[in-house]
């Protein structure tokens, strides 16, 4: 698996030698190992990088064990640098060689799979579940007081006291929101120590909308929706079901967001739409959040001296005069810049009017 600072680690390498990156999807249900060994083969042999492909082959042959769905493999032979991650997630295989690893995949990745928190809730406790790139990393419970309920006609039938039948002073009541609110203020703690950006809540609807309206106002703006689900349910029902109601939440996010950058980039108000302006505003340093159709690749210009980019073909560079090159895609380095400036990425699955505008576009800082 992938963390926070493997990524960190990738975005920051830079060579002057090229780097090979190698994507498989090893997914039982694409094919068995050896139909994967030849796809490996395959992608290999579209590269001319003896060194490096001999340190993949070993690799693959002596300590791989071809579990998980797929692999991120990254190699600098002249460096004597290595890199490999199991992935949870399947993922189209793919080969690229650049000065830099190829992180857009990740990205990707990261966009859809990464930072779920999941509340399973009752009203006694709570199981709580953080989830990242497909993959459990903790799971801790909090179990609050037991609820006695009162036998019929064995309290005071009273407003306001046990056994009664007002509202919030009835005793069930009481202990139960007593109960969300100290496995909310778990649950603030759990989320935040695990970094989780999305949470979704599972139980029946009468517990959910009781914890969630216990949890801090900046907590209830990151949950994405809610599912019913028994507190008994497996990990890997839960990661399934929060995925899909997670998906879902994230597909009507997409939307609105294009049409929220499609807007402003009309009125000149706070985004840009298109590679070239997407680029300028990338040049300044101005992209909070970048969003590109999944698996847009469009070539592009660099300044081999500030790193200067462009969609548009010239020699010299306009800031510093230095020397330009082309390069494969200018997409790629757009992500890796956006991402070490601590900005958003969205990956779209369907980008609906930016199509117009070359299936790319960004929020601005100002």
């Amino acid at each position: 698996m992938i963390t926070d600072r493997d990524l960190r680690e990738l975005l920051d390498y830079q060579s002057p030698n090229m780097v090979l990156s190698l994507y498989l999807n090893t997914d039982p249900g694409a094919g068995n190992a050896e139909m994967h060994r030849q796809h490996l083969r395959a992608l290999l042999r579209q590269v001319d990088f003896p060194d490096d492909k001999e340190v993949i082959e070993r690799f693959f042959e002596h300590e791989f064990d071809w579990s998980g769905r797929s692999v991120a493999v990254f190699s600098c032979a002249a460096d004597d640098w290595f890199r490999s991650y199991s992935l949870a997630i399947p993922i189209r295989s793919r080969i690229r060689v650049s000065d830099r690893p190829h992180i857009k995949p990740l990205a990707d990745l990261l966009d859809a799979y990464g930072g779920y928190g999941v509340a399973l809730v009752d009203k006694q406790g709570a199981r709580f579940f953080s989830f990242h790139m497909g993959e459990l990393i903790e799971q801790e419970g909090y179990l609050g007081e037991n609820i006695r309920h009162t036998k019929r006609g064995g309290g005071s039938q009273a407003t306001g006291r046990r056994g009664g039948v007002a509202g919030k002073t009835n005793y069930v009541e009481e202990v139960a929101e007593r109960n969300a609110r100290e496995a909310a203020e778990f649950a603030t703690r759990f989320f935040t120590e695990k970094n989780v950006r999305r949470i979704v809540i599972g139980g029946t609807e009468e517990n959910i909308n009781l914890f969630r309206n216990q949890l801090p106002k900046a907590w209830q703006s990151l949950i994405v929706g809610a599912f019913p689900m028994s507190m008994t349910a497996s990990h890997t029902e839960v990661l399934e079901r929060a995925m899909q109601v997670g998906r879902e939440a994230e597909n009507k996010h997409e939307a609105k967001l294009v049409e929220a950058v499609v807007t402003a980039a009309a009125k000149g108000d706070g985004a840009v739409v298109g590679l070239e302006d997407t680029l300028k505003a990338l040049n300044e340093g101005r992209i909070q959040n970048l969003l590109f159709l999944e698996g847009l690749r469009e070539p592009g210009y660099q300044c081999t001296q500030c790193g200067y980019l462009t969609s548009v073909e010239i020699e010299v560079c306009p800031y510093c005069s230095g020397k330009m090159k082309q390069i494969p895609d200018a997409v790629e380095l757009a992500v890796s810049r956006v991402m070490q400036n601590n900005g958003e990425v969205e990956v779209l699955r369907d980008d609906g009017d930016l199509a117009k505008y070359g299936h790319i576009g960004a929020v601005l800082r100002y």
